[in-house]
């Protein structure tokens, strides 16, 4: 980080410097893998949601729950299976027989971070409980409204969708995810390291909190006021408005996917250690951001080819 050209005014010393080291403790716990960190550091600042898709044994539990150690956060993980139900996420109502009234018992829903391991294992409606969670941070069970923890953060991760067993996640649901990220294979240099060295669950378990979720939520106060300028915001929209009639495209970005990507450049520019968003920013997470939720006009196309070549097609002014 470059902690001297940020504005005192946005990010105190003392929580700059906490930060840096919470980033720096999930690269030492997810080896090789120091752009995917910063992007998850980065939607968590931003107030979204992640979802990971990747094959399983990659490390995608591990970046999770090294988050959570390293922040602070309270951590439940939900594996996701065919036979879920909605009310195992988010909670039931029981008929208290002594007290003569419904009691209500919270799902692991109620945490501050929450894995949803395998998302695309449940079937639609068990994925739709999820919506209200990530978009209001609340959930309402029997009319009743139930607000979540703060921060409230959601690690989802996907197989493959040509694996099998799974299902398609809806575009609604993909799209309350503000990026999506694949991790991939470590470098040599990286698995030799993991093969020969600690074991990672144990190594998380010792990890001491480097913030608090209080100091988790006056960063996303701080990525409110990082500055971007007219020109960045004319920048944003005319990519917005490329991937609404860039060949090949059948339904393009939303004003939602727009506000998405310059919350998440803004959070980016803060991790680098500035006040202000650059055009960099943006192109380094365009594709994250756009290409879930892009829809082409051919099966055959891909969705990240497509959100690279809009983002080239855009000139910077």
């Amino acid at each position: 980080m470059h902690a001297q050209a940020i504005d005192p005014h946005i990010l105190t010393d003392r929580t700059r410097q906490a930060l840096a080291e919470a980033v720096d403790q999930v690269n030492r716990l997810v080896l090789g893998k120091p752009r995917e960190v910063r992007l998850a550091f980065t939607t968590l600042l931003a107030g979204g949601h992640l979802l990971i898709e990747d094959l399983p044994g990659l490390g995608k539990t591990t970046l999770a729950r090294a988050m959570a150690a390293s922040l602070g956060l309270d951590f439940q993980r939900m594996q996701f299976t065919s036979d879920l139900l909605p009310s195992d996420i988010i909670g039931v109502s029981i008929f208290d027989q002594t007290a003569r009234e419904f009691r209500f018992h919270a799902g692991p829903v109620f945490t501050q971070l929450l894995l949803a391991d395998e998302i695309n294992r449940a079937p639609p409606r068990t994925q739709s409980a999820l919506l209200e969670a990530m978009a209001e941070h609340q959930v309402t069970v029997d009319g009743v409204t139930h607000s979540l923890p703060q921060p409230f953060f959601v690690v989802a991760t996907q197989n493959p969708v040509d694996l099998a067993g799974t299902f398609p996640l809806p575009d609604s649901q993909m799209d309350r995810f503000l990026l999506r990220l694949k991790l991939g294979y470590p470098d040599a240099g990286a698995e030799r390291e993991m093969l020969s060295g600690e074991d990672r669950r144990d190594l998380i378990a010792q990890s001491l909190p480097r913030l608090t979720g209080d100091e988790v939520l006056s960063l996303r106060y701080a990525v409110e006021r990082v500055h971007a300028s007219e020109a960045l915001v004319a920048y944003v929209q005319a990519l917005l408005q490329e991937s609404r009639r860039h060949p090949g495209v059948q339904v393009g970005l939303s004003p939602r996917a727009g506000l998405g990507l310059l919350r998440g450049a803004r959070a980016y520019a803060l991790l680098d250690g500035r006040g202000h968003v650059q055009p960099e920013d943006v192109q380094a997470l365009f594709a994250q951001v756009a290409a879930h939720r892009l829809v082409p006009e051919s099966e055959s196309e891909g969705r990240d080819a497509l959100a690279e070549r809009i983002l080239r097609t855009v000139a910077v002014d």
